[in-house]
């Protein structure tokens, strides 16, 4: 299975509380619901639901797993409501129990040894294993080198603060950009998968030497 995850992402590499005020208040959060004006849902819906056509299992972390198990199944009779309450879904918490897991199809990865869990069905056959939100889990999840794709959707704001994607462990990543659409609000619609090559770094006059131009302000 690949694991992919889906973010709505600010300027600055935010992604807390894109879908509500109270979404995610953490650290004095004050901006929740800050991707509702960008949505453009001719383009932005067809390719959330173009990726989730190959998605066979959703992950979480316990809040975005919350937030979602309370909304859902309220809404059964709509089509993605239905395939949101079939599918299989996994929470990593370390404060749940399978006893308060009452969401469809929902099992419990404990947080003590989920990477070795969530690597375990990384390695099995099948479609793509998703997380949406879960701010934590996806960030140790690129600290960890589990990730297959990133498909953001890159919003046009700053936020100032929050919290963010990637890790903050000094480590250097290179992504290749797969594709990208713009929708009519402005929001950048990109794929990105990890190469597993090292960030080659080099002064401007190497660059020249490699028959490449350094980028310079207009």
């Amino acid at each position: 299975m690949r694991i992919v995850i889906s973010e709505f992402i600010s300027l600055d590499g935010v992604i807390q509380a894109p879908g509500g005020p109270q979404e995610d208040t953490d650290g004095g959060f004050a901006h929740g619901g800050w991707s509702l004006p960008f949505f453009d849902p001719e383009i932005m819906g067809a390719a959330i639901g173009a990726g989730f056509a190959s998605v066979e299992a959703l992950l979480f972390g316990r809040r975005t797993f919350n937030g979602m198990a309370a909304a859902w199944p309220d809404r059964a009779g709509d089509p993605f409501a239905d395939q949101m309450n079939a599918i299989k879904k996994y929470v990593v918490s370390s404060t749940l129990t399978p006893d308060a897991i009452t969401w469809e199809n929902a099992e419990l990865i404990p947080a003590d040894g989920a990477l070795d869990a969530i690597r375990a069905l990384r390695a099995r056959d099948g479609g793509d294993l998703s997380i949406m939100g879960s701010a934590t889990l996806s960030r140790s999840l690129i600290e960890a080198d589990l990730v297959d794709e990133l498909n953001l959707m890159i919003e046009p704001v700053s936020l100032g603060g929050g919290k963010r994607l990637f890790p903050d462990d000094g480590s250097a990543r290179v992504f290749e950009l797969v594709s990208t659409t713009l929708a009519s609000t402005g929001v950048q619609i990109c794929k990105f998968r990890p190469t597993g090559a090292p960030l080659v770094t080099g002064h401007s006059d190497e660059l020249y030497e490699n028959g490449r131009e350094p980028v310079t302000p207009a």
